[in-house]
């Protein structure tokens, strides 16, 4: 599995948030530029081709800004555009599998939702982990209740896989979310529906550095 080091700040991609006066790939620089080491594509409604040109074109910017690119899900979309890696879902092929076709040098997220899920990513050799939601957010609804600090502290514990906490994290909870133990923050809405995301963004690296 890769060895550098993880950034802190995970940001993940759905341009249906995005302003209508805003460029999708335009915002996604500007965050780079501010900061964001390490981006998901997440555009489960595309289709294949239209996915893979997006995909291409994100990696020619995340290569300019030694911004890491993951692919949500599609693994020879990742192949295709030779992105830093994949972020799995619970329905996505098995990590073991995905590491196969990828190779050891590529990152594998895995998305989680308990404990057991967690240790389970860990023990089938993904290099972190997203687990929440912890609090409420619209676009993590369908996933249940908020899991709370407490939880997330429980997870983060259950294994030594770096974990991102993700739902509903603000610059405001942000330093209550790093007491947990946990790696970073995973964040969408926060950042692509701030009417200034890069402010928005120099704030988050801001709290998660001083945590």
């Amino acid at each position: 599995m890769k060895q550098s080091p993880l950034p802190p700040l995970y940001l993940i991609t759905d341009r249906r948030l995005i302003r209508p006066e805003q460029n999708f790939f335009e915002v996604l620089e500007q965050l780079m530029v501010t900061g964001v080491r390490m981006i998901q594509l997440r555009e489960k409604d595309l289709p294949a081709q239209q996915l893979y040109d997006m995909a291409q074109h994100l990696r020619t910017i995340t290569l300019r800004h030694n911004c890491l690119l993951l692919i949500n899900d599609r693994v020879d979309i990742a192949l295709a555009v030779n992105a830093d890696g994949v972020h799995l879902r619970s329905r996505s092929l098995p990590t073991a599998v995905a590491r196969q076709l990828l190779g050891k040098e590529k990152l594998i997220g895995v998305s989680t939702h308990s404990t057991e899920e967690v240790t389970t990513a860990a023990d089938q050799g993904a290099d972190f982990a997203t687990y929440g939601p912890v609090f409420y957010t619209p676009s993590k609804a369908s996933y249940g209740a908020p899991k709370g600090l407490s939880e997330l502290q429980e997870a983060c514990r259950a294994s030594a896989l770096p974990m991102y906490a993700l739902g509903g994290i603000t610059v405001t909870n942000t330093p209550a979310v790093m007491t947990t133990g946990t790696h970073g923050a995973a964040v969408i809405s926060s950042l692509l529906t701030a009417k200034n995301p890069t402010s928005v963004c120099k704030k988050l690296i801001d709290a998660i550095g001083h945590c």
